[in-house]
């Protein structure tokens, strides 16, 4: 082999290992290995939470509740996440502020009664709930409780392979 050759190839060689080596700094969090994404009950019957995963422990949804104020008194209302992050099985997230109310959640994700994927229950969000609320002299109250919501069963879809 010519000198110049060698020197290439030793040169291209000592890269490659370095390149191995080298460590993954902009590598995104792996992923959870289950997907929580779905909608969960939230305080009363008809109401939910929508909870979509997305890359990097980010979470979007929203929750849909009926209005208690005088001015809302049963409305559907639909709050979306300003800010919302999983981490593991720890789950944050907090809603937009509408008619003067706002949510900010603090739990986990946990495994509940369900027996399958997609069964009713089969994940629950377990944590504490503050609801603010902002009044017309813009003095701003809050209540915590602790929650659970469980997840709402989904129809995972129907087998391709057999006729409806």
């Amino acid at each position: 082999m010519k000198p110049a050759g060698m020197l290439l190839a030793v040169l291209w060689l000592t890269s490659s290992l370095l390149f191995a080596q080298a460590p993954t700094q902009n590598a995104p969090p792996p992923k959870p290995s289950e997907d929580y994404s779905g909608m969960y009950t939230f305080l009363r019957d008809g109401e939910f939470v929508q909870l979509n995963l997305e890359d990097e422990g980010r979470v979007t949804g929203f929750v849909s509740r009926y209005g208690e104020a005088e001015s809302d008194q049963g409305a559907f209302l639909e709050q979306f996440f300003k800010q919302g992050k999983l981490e593991g099985k720890k789950l944050t997230f907090g809603t937009e502020t509408v008619h003067g109310v706002w949510y900010e959640f603090k739990g986990t994700v946990e495994r509940g009664e369900g027996k399958n994927v997609g069964d009713d229950s089969y994940y629950v969000l377990k944590g504490t709930l503050k609801q603010f609320t902002s009044a017309a002299d813009k003095k701003t109250s809050s209540k915590s409780r602790e929650v659970v919501f469980k997840a709402f069963p989904q129809d995972l879809g129907a087998d391709p392979a057999k006729p409806q």
